[in-house]
């Protein structure tokens, strides 16, 4: 069963929402599929697969959402550097993203980098998703920039 497939065949939008990293190969394959129907079949930013180094790099952490014990979402996060992270690949399923399950990723990756010693973490986000970021007590850093063909903006938040 494909991840859309699966989304079709769920319940309400609202439900029991957990975050969790992936660890079992089962995990990281429901992972990658949710940013391929994004980030490839939806938005076509990605022409076959999103995957890239930072993917293979053993110290990535790869997130997983859920609505009702659902994979539906997913996020990766990494050091960069010295207390520096990233947050990247923010997925939310299409007929799922009426919930809260952007913001409960999106607070589970910065816990997570706080947790491990982080002092900042960053993020390049699509230019329409600022204001949600903001929201969340992101804030901008510097001019839009072009990637992967669409407008983004980098966004900051302290994490002591």
């Amino acid at each position: 069963m494909t991840v859309r497939e699966d989304t079709r065949r769920m319940g309400p939008v609202r439900g029991r929402e957990t975050c969790r990293i992936a660890v079992e190969p089962a995990e990281l394959t429901a992972h990658h599929l949710i940013r391929e129907a994004v980030f490839v079949h939806e938005q076509r930013l990605f022409p076959g697969s999103d995957r890239d180094a930072v993917d293979d790099d053993p110290a990535t952490l790869h997130v997983l959402g859920f609505v009702d014990d659902h994979a539906v979402g997913s996020v990766r996060l990494y050091e960069r550097g010295p207390g520096e992270w990233k947050g990247d690949r923010l997925a939310v399923l299409p007929g799922r993203r009426a919930g809260h399950l952007g913001a409960a990723l999106v607070r589970f990756a910065v816990a997570t980098a706080r947790e491990r010693g982080g002092h900042v973490m960053i993020a390049y986000v699509q230019q329409p998703n600022e204001p949600f970021f903001r929201h969340l007590g992101w804030t901008r850093v510097g001019d839009q920039f072009d990637y992967v063909g669409q407008p983004h903006v980098r966004m900051d938040i302290a994490l002591r």
